[in-house]
């Protein structure tokens, strides 16, 4: 088990660029299988999920080599229509492959998929959505079996604007018979993002960032050129890094536009914010003060991704903040993991009250989630003395080599690797 070791008090000076979405990159990845003509998918980054989805890809018959940063996905032999389980368990966005394989092939099997462990996160809203298109499933012992055959455009309703269930759904609309009507949607940025690049491949495709998406099938799709959209909780995470250290620091590479909830939440609390066209720039205090109230949303309210870092932030803000977690009910993992370090928190279901503290001391953590070890590494950067970060597996599914950009703007983390 690899651990990151972090010696705190250093305040982060300088510039970070941030790499393309992994959440984006994952969904077009997905995409891409709807046309037999190769795709180009530039500035992905070389992270354990899309690492995942590769493999997924390659066991149905999908090749896909990497050009230095950019990826080559060609579909033209896709075969298999069964998801293997074992690769499914290993990254939560392999449903998304469900709508595009049943696009392509007009049938798969696929297992509930898996990813963090943050809560129950059922799929119930992307079958229905399927079922709305007249797709046949039927589930026996974690499997669903899938008939597109008779399938055609129709009206979905989706109960709540669930971001994966918006993208299912377009995935398997699009090469469909008849017009789909999607309402109450997802709005994040990553759902303009899929829409684009489906339009550039040559979809009929309106709506993406409203509360309706409207598909009119097309008979065939082709190969595109295309750059996902910037990572805007990996911007959000460097964001509260500087705020973290008293820093100094200019973010590349990001759209402000995406990151208004976080920006309004730490402008008045955390030092001077400045946005540009495609930077952001903060000069922070020495202590933020404690942001009173953060409630997380579907976009564009306050993002669940950066919900665990904004917290670990609160525990050395001057005062008292309340975070009440509206999407993943066991977001709250991290909270043992910050009071090792001296954090004072209180949790009662979906809520967390914290209470500003002047110091955290380094303990030995470990990280149970994704963006909870991000947090963990946050909280170690103000830690006075050592802190040590177990299971990082979680963190390197999501970020690229944090320990790097870190050190290259201050910070003191070491990688230590078992072998």
């Amino acid at each position: 088990m690899s651990r990151l070791i972090v010696r705190g008090g250093t305040k982060l000076q300088g510039e970070l660029e941030v790499y393309n979405a992994k959440n984006c990159v994952l969904a077009l990845l997905a995409a891409s299988i709807l046309t037999e003509e190769k795709v180009i998918l530039h500035k992905c980054p070389m992270i354990a999920d899309v690492y995942s989805m590769i493999k997924i890809l390659d066991d149905i018959g999908v090749k896909v080599e990497w050009q230095n940063d950019s990826l080559l996905i060609d579909s033209q032999l896709l075969n298999r229509y069964e998801i293997s389980p074992n690769y499914a368990k290993e990254v939560r966005s392999s449903i998304f492959l469900m709508g595009s394989i049943l696009g392509r092939l007009k049938k798969v099997n696929a297992v509930f998929p898996g990813g963090c462990d943050i809560g129950l996160r059922p799929i119930d809203l992307h079958l229905k959505g399927l079922r709305a298109l007249n797709i046949s499933i039927q589930e026996y012992g974690g499997y669903l079996y899938c008939d597109g055959q008779s399938a055609h455009g129709g009206a979905v309703h989706l109960d709540f604007p669930s971001v994966g269930a918006t993208e299912n759904i377009i995935l398997a609309s699009v090469l469909l018979d008849g017009i789909t009507v999607i309402t109450n949607v997802a709005k994040e940025p990553e759902i303009v993002a899929l829409q684009d690049f489906l339009v550039a491949m040559g979809a009929h495709i309106s709506g993406a960032g409203t509360s309706t998406i409207v598909v009119e099938g097309v008979k065939k799709l082709h190969g595109v050129e295309f750059t996902p959209i910037p990572d805007r909780i990996i911007a959000g995470t460097y964001l509260i890094a500087g705020a973290f250290t008293g820093g100094d620091l200019l973010i590349k590479n990001c759209r402000p536009q995406d990151m208004k909830a976080l920006i309004s939440k730490m402008d008045d609390c955390c030092g001077r914010i400045t946005e540009y066209h495609d930077c952001i720039h903060i000069k922070s205090v020495p202590r933020p003060t404690s942001i009173k109230a953060i409630e997380t949303q579907p976009f564009p309210g306050f993002p669940t991704d950066l919900q665990t870092q904004i917290l670990a932030l609160q525990t050395i803000s001057n005062g008292v903040s309340m975070i009440v977690e509206n999407i993943f009910e066991t977001r709250f993992k991290h909270v043992a993991e910050l009071t090792k370090l001296g954090a004072d928190i209180v949790v009662r279901d979906r809520v967390a009250l914290v209470r500003g503290v002047k110091t955290l001391r380094g303990a030995e953590v470990f990280a149970h989630d994704l963006r909870g070890g991000a947090a963990l590494v946050l909280a170690g950067l103000r830690a006075e003395g050592q802190t040590v970060i177990n299971n990082i597996r979680h963190i390197d599914r999501g970020y690229y080599k944090l320990d790097e950009a870190l050190n290259s703007v201050g910070a003191d983390i070491v990688r230590e690797v078992d072998l």
